[in-house]
């Protein structure tokens, strides 16, 4: 029997308006590659639709939650706006995560009063969301992975967590700590870039179990798709990253690991499975 290599990218939005003149040839391109699918975090009220028509048109699956970053933009009756949409999909097998949601502090303005609370508060309650309607939150972490776990502990359900700790960069005891809790931990992109030793170290020494891929796209490109400012300001545009990269970023991660791809595929395909267990109804 031919093993046929394929990835699922659990972390893209190709809602983002780089993709709106192309999305059906950036799908197609990425089907071509072995990306076999995708999973579409909202990161807005404004934005459930989108997700929610391109995951049926694509055959992919979706998220539903408020971004931290775009906490500052959003109203309390957001919330119950994602209440609302998470009720009147409950029905939707492509619906399989309460995200993307979570803390970040990297952006000076949001690690400070009133915005550190503010997205603190939105965080906890989207997580008890989650709970309520028996979905796995896909998490933002930015330099707040103390924060988010510190929630994650105090409201878990009685069965336990489980989802994704997207584009994760922390410590290795923290990384434990998620994993600890039922999390996957989400790489992409950014560690192909030599200078980011800690988080080829972490892609290198994690528990296999514990991995998924992502891209992130269009952002988080990787370093082939990378251009300087000095090279913007001199007319190379920035690459642009897309669902399709992921089998190069892939070949990278095992690499690190001394494994096969093959082997990568299939834990990272299992890992992703585990993380969000309604995709198993659609992945044949």
């Amino acid at each position: 029997m031919v093993f046929m290599t394929f990835w699922i990218d659990t972390h893209c939005h190709l809602d983002a308006s780089e993709f709106s003149a192309d999305v059906a040839a950036v799908c197609a391109r990425a089907g071509a590659g072995g990306v076999a699918h995708c999973v579409l975090p909202a990161v807005s009220v404004a934005n459930f639709e989108a997700v929610r028509r391109l995951a049926h048109e694509f055959s992919f699956s979706y998220g539903l939650g408020i971004h931290p970053l775009c906490v500052c933009a959003s109203k309390e009756t957001d919330l119950e706006a994602l209440d609302q949409e998470l009720m009147r999909r409950r029905a939707d097998p492509r619906l399989v995560a309460v995200g993307e949601i979570g803390l970040d502090y990297f952006v000076p303005a949001l690690a400070q009063s009133p915005l550190r609370e503010r997205q603190e508060y939105f965080y906890r309650e989207q997580l008890l969301l989650a709970r309520k309607h028996g979905l796995p939150p896909i998490l933002h972490v930015r330099r707040s992975a103390d924060k988010l776990l510190k929630h994650l502990r105090e409201l878990a359900p009685p069965g336990g967590w489980s989802g994704i700790a997207h584009a994760f960069n922390g410590s290795v005891q923290q990384a434990m700590e998620f994993i600890r809790l039922g999390f996957k931990l989400g790489f992409g992109g950014a560690l192909t870039f030599e200078p980011a030793r800690q988080l080829r170290r972490l892609a290198a020494d994690l528990p296999l179990e514990a991995l998924v891929l992502e891209t992130d796209s269009p952002d988080m490109a990787p370093q082939w798709l990378y251009t300087t400012a000095a090279q913007r300001a001199a007319g190379q545009p920035q690459g642009r990253n897309e669902p399709g990269e992921l089998p190069r970023i892939a070949q990278q991660v095992a690499r690190l690991r001394g494994i096969s791809t093959e082997m990568l595929a299939l834990a990272t395909t299992a890992n992703a499975l585990q993380a969000l267990p309604k995709l198993k109804a659609l992945i044949a």
